[in-house]
């Protein structure tokens, strides 16, 4: 197969018939940086747990998959031309949401109650797209309107709808099974006849957060079930490491990275209600 793209977690080839086969490593990366060491497991996991998603929302969105790949981390897709901006919806308030909120009380340019706290639940789910940044660089929010000014109204109006459909589906089946869905991120693109259609990976640790409802506290940093973990001992006066330093992050201790395999591993068996055998 033909190599087409190396990014800082996922790997992508053409198929002799036109497919691509995407394929999902153990790498983690965090801070626009691509850690070491490998997360054991991860890409089997995040592929598997994408695979069960996208069955579960094919009546709310079309997808790409074209059917498994030839190992548990890796899966057929269909080739999507991808929309040029990046479609977030938030149920909670958490992450770059939060920041955004506490300067100037919106994310993405929609303005939000005034009191929230640190993982509060916002009044409804919203569409809080950002810009598509060039490797290295960050993701910044962007108001709708600028989203309408790339893609236009009617396919930011589809892409508004779309993202929110596939949250709220997303946050039904999770609340069913003890976990709340905080945010998540989503791909779309347009297929060969021009439909809007759900790419990459879906509802998984990487893409969203997951909280365990018991848990939910506002007023706090949640516990969480995605590599929120490796962020935050990233940050802390144990790694050593200054983000503002420009050097790379050190080495993920060996109890860092069992425990961030055992946070993805409880994610994919709480919310599919199966074992994960790779």
């Amino acid at each position: 197969m033909k190599h087409l793209h190396s990014g800082k977690v996922r790997d992508l080839y053409e198929t002799d018939d036109g497919l691509l086969l995407m394929v999902a490593s153990d790498r983690i990366s965090a801070f626009d940086h691509a850690l070491e060491p490998d997360i054991p497991d991860k890409g089997a996991i995040l592929t598997q747990l994408s695979l069960w998603w996208f069955e579960r929302l094919a009546d709310v969105v079309p997808h790409h998959i074209a059917g498994p790949g030839p190992d548990a981390r890796s899966m057929l897709c269909r080739p999507l031309r991808m929309v040029p901006v990046e479609c977030v919806a938030r149920g909670y308030l958490a992450g770059s949401g939060l920041a955004d909120y506490r300067r100037d009380g919106m994310v993405s340019g929609v303005r939000l109650p005034e009191g929230l706290e640190d993982g509060s639940r916002l009044p409804e789910p919203i569409f809080t797209p950002s810009t598509k940044a060039p490797v290295g660089e960050h993701d910044e929010p962007i108001p709708f309107e600028r989203v309408v000014a790339e893609v236009g109204e009617e396919t930011a109006e589809e892409l508004r709808r779309i993202t929110l459909a596939v949250y709220t589906r997303g946050a039904e089946i999770a609340r069913e099974r003890g976990i709340i869905l905080a945010d998540t991120k989503v791909e779309l693109g347009w297929d060969s006849d021009g439909v809007l259609t759900l790419g990459d990976e879906v509802l998984t640790s990487d893409s969203s957060r997951f909280w365990p409802a018991d848990e939910w506290r506002p007023g706090r940093q949640q516990p969480s079930f995605d590599k929120q973990f490796v962020r935050d001992w990233l940050t802390s006066p144990e790694s050593g490491w200054d983000r503002s330093s420009g050097t790379p992050p050190p080495r993920l201790p060996d109890k860092v990275v069992e425990q961030t395999r055992q946070r993805y591993l409880e994610a994919y068996e709480r919310i599919t209600g199966t074992s994960f055998n790779g």
